[in-house]
């Protein structure tokens, strides 16, 4: 993993890192709503927790007519036998971001695997594959052989995937059980938080970012990483998945001028 760039980049992270009051008498708020400090922090709602408004299939306009589910404020991935693709396809943002903090709760069920991407091109896909990009890996360690696969864990639960892995030290919730993925992405410089802690940190536009991406999968993908602007994707892979409380906040542009 790289350090942050610079001092000044530090101190700005600092001051994102925490998304609500600490304090162990601070109520969490409804799924798919906003406390008033979120509000006032520029926070808002990727999703409304009750249409798919916001959100359409990766591979076309309109949201997929089947393999997802919207019920009872969750959205969820239909299994189809664990198919890389899966029976809907992913779906992303209608919008795209530059410089963000989102947020997002997910729940897996055993040996499943799913991923969060970023800065995502839907043109870039592998024919009936994910779509590519930056990818905050959602993954059954302890049942899934991928989080044996790649290089020194990096396709498991929190890495990203296929090129750096998360902390060995994070602490994910049980299976069946809601974790709150967080990614911080200003400039070169990203994070990736599980359950309220770092357990990733890395920086784009670098020859080590770049020498990294040579020896991974993406390698055929000129550029892979380093676009400064995308959608934001939630992966079908054919395991039953479930996500909710999708927010996010816009950043400045970050003070290292990348």
């Amino acid at each position: 993993m790289n350090p942050i760039p610079n001092r000044a980049c530090a101190l700005g992270f600092l001051a994102t890192a925490m998304m609500l009051p600490l304090g162990a008498q601070t109520p969490l708020p409804a799924p798919n709503t906003l406390t008033a400090h979120e509000s006032a922090a520029g926070w808002r709602l990727l999703w409304d927790g009750r249409t798919s408004q916001g959100w359409r299939s990766a591979r076309g306009a309109a949201f997929p007519a089947k393999g997802w589910q919207i019920r009872d404020g969750v959205l969820s991935v239909n299994p189809s036998g664990g198919h890389e693709g899966g029976v809907g396809g992913d779906i992303v943002t209608v919008e795209t971001f530059s410089d963000f903090e989102l947020s997002v709760d997910f729940k897996i069920t055993p040996g499943a695997n799913s991923g969060i991407k970023y800065y995502v091109d839907p043109g870039l896909n592998q024919g009936e594959g994910s779509a590519i990009g930056l990818e905050y890996q959602i993954l059954d360690d302890a049942r899934h052989p991928d989080a044996r696969l790649g290089k020194d864990g990096n396709r498991t639960l929190a890495s990203l995937y296929d090129l750096y892995p998360a902390a060995a030290t994070k602490k994910p919730a049980p299976i069946g059980e809601w974790n709150t993925a967080r990614i911080v992405a200003r400039g070169a410089h990203v994070e990736h938080w599980l359950n309220g802690e770092k357990v990733l940190e890395y920086t784009r536009f670098t020859p080590q970012f770049r020498a990294d991406v040579q020896g991974s999968k993406y390698k055929i993908w000129p550029g892979f990483g380093e676009w400064r602007q995308g959608h934001l994707l939630l992966q079908d892979h054919g395991d039953s998945v479930s996500f909710r409380s999708i927010k996010i906040r816009v950043l400045p542009p970050s003070l290292d001028g990348q």
